[in-house]
């Protein structure tokens, strides 16, 4: 008798089995990047034993979330605190900082009255005013401190070799002698060699009032903005004598804060990465768009498109952070989020034009970025997305009128633009997000 027959399971859609793949992952790499975070960690702790200038960070627990969405290897940072108040030092703004010049830049000053910041004023990290300024004893030297800290590094990594702190070969030190604005480590974790960037860093509670109008963004949780901004900003190394702030915390916290809404918002983060790394970077072997580049548009897009809907469906929330990446690629122009006159693409070095030819044809054709094994596909591969560049977006389907607007289209015939000036890109990319904020208001 024949054997009875069982009905096929449902073929998973291409862009969900994508996505299973990379889950399937996520989890051995957060405990990967777990077991190098916990070597990096024994080894800052002898540091601070060494120096107690030198804090260690244990609430790193945002690091392991974003590290589980990616697939691309950068390097990840690794924070060292300064213990020092940074409210009782002096912030100095260079004289010739020019506003639009990107994060802001400053020197710290010891001042001249005030106790509690003695073992701040020693040789090794400090350089004492030559004016005699009574309200300014000198200043904390970035390039010192770096000094100092890749010192205690070798020390610290020597020690916990010899007390069998750390497991023979988990960690290179060798590029720490590279003279860069951060310190190179690389971690063995099973299989895979994490990259760390440790930077010292001041501890700032002040908020800064150039970030006050991103609290109006919509596309956030409640009251998410202001409760994310309130925690204020840092100051990392920008020079060997200049710290500039730092918010690089504050936007995975807010990236966090989109983890908490209904809908595959980053789950579009985690799908661009992965494409982006193995296709437009050909498997991370050419230089292209980072992790952060994707992630500050993912946060745009949230801002842009502000509706649930627009994130309920795997695709169409993919299309939806397309559309602003080539909007970003094709005017040269990527906002900072929380900082909107610094363009993140402007001194890149990337060939824009070459990534912008990757980007869309992926949009057009994504089943060949998306084919994880030839089997994958089945014997009929996929319909393509059909051609032109209003087919990036999926309309939902509540709303067909959604898109029939004028800006609409202004966006999509930005995207052909590359001959206009950069002055012209600025302005262009700010209307269109202007537009599209005031649009989403009243669409609501």
């Amino acid at each position: 008798a024949p054997a009875p027959s069982h009905p096929a399971p449902p073929r998973v859609p291409l862009w969900h089995h994508y996505l299973q793949a990379i889950r399937s992952r996520g989890a051995p790499r957060a405990q990967d990047f777990q077991r190098a975070e916990n070597v990096l960690l024994t080894v800052l702790e002898r540091v601070h034993a060494l120096d107690p200038r030198f804090v260690v960070d244990y609430s790193r627990g945002l690091e392991a979330f974003q590290f589980a969405l990616r697939s691309s290897e950068d390097p990840l940072a690794m924070e060292v605190p300064l213990w020092v108040d940074a409210e009782a030092l002096l912030i100095e703004e260079p004289e010739a900082a020019q506003p639009g010049d990107g994060p802001e830049l400053c020197r710290l000053g010891v001042p001249g009255e005030g106790a509690g910041l003695e073992r701040w004023t020693t040789d090794d990290i400090f350089t004492a005013s030559s004016e005699g300024d009574a309200k300014c004893r000198g200043h904390i030297v970035p390039s010192k401190v770096l000094c100092v800290l890749r010192d205690l590094l070798v020390a610290a990594i020597v020690h916990c070799k010899h007390h069998s702190l750390i497991a023979p070969g988990s960690l290179n030190a060798a590029s720490l002698r590279e003279e860069q604005l951060h310190l190179c480590l690389l971690v063995s974790s099973g299989w895979r060699t994490v990259s760390f960037h440790v930077v010292p860093v001041v501890r700032r509670r002040l908020g800064v009032p150039a970030l006050e109008g991103a609290q109006q963004m919509p596309g956030f949780p409640e009251g998410s903005l202001r409760r994310v901004l309130s925690q204020g900003v840092d100051l990392v190394p920008a020079s060997a004598q200049l710290w500039r702030t730092s918010t690089d915390y504050l936007l995975t916290r807010l990236l966090g804060e989109l983890g908490s809404l209904q809908g595959h918002r980053l789950d579009s983060l985690s799908i661009l990465d992965r494409v982006n790394h193995e296709s437009w970077r050909d498997g991370g072997r050419t230089d292209g768009l980072t992790f952060g580049h994707l992630k500050m548009v993912l946060l745009w897009a949230s801002a842009l498109f502000p509706a649930p809907e627009d994130w309920a469906e795997l695709q169409g929330a993919v299309y939806r952070v397309l559309v602003v990446l080539l909007c970003c690629l094709a005017t040269r122009m990527l906002p900072h989020f929380l900082r909107p006159q610094h363009n993140l693409l402007q001194g890149s070095g990337l060939d824009l034009g070459a990534i912008y030819q990757r980007v869309e044809g992926f949009a057009s054709q994504p089943e060949a970025a998306l084919r994880i094994h030839a089997t994958h596909l089945g014997r009929s591969p996929p319909p393509r997305v059909s051609s032109g560049l209003k087919a990036l977006l999926q309309l939902p389907a509540s709303d067909p009128a959604y898109w029939a607007t004028a800006y609409f289209d202004v966006l999509l015939e930005k995207f052909r633009v590359f001959s206009i000036q950069d002055e012209d890109r600025i302005s262009a990319m700010q209307s269109i997000f202007r537009k599209t904020r005031t649009l989403g208001s009243e669409e609501s």
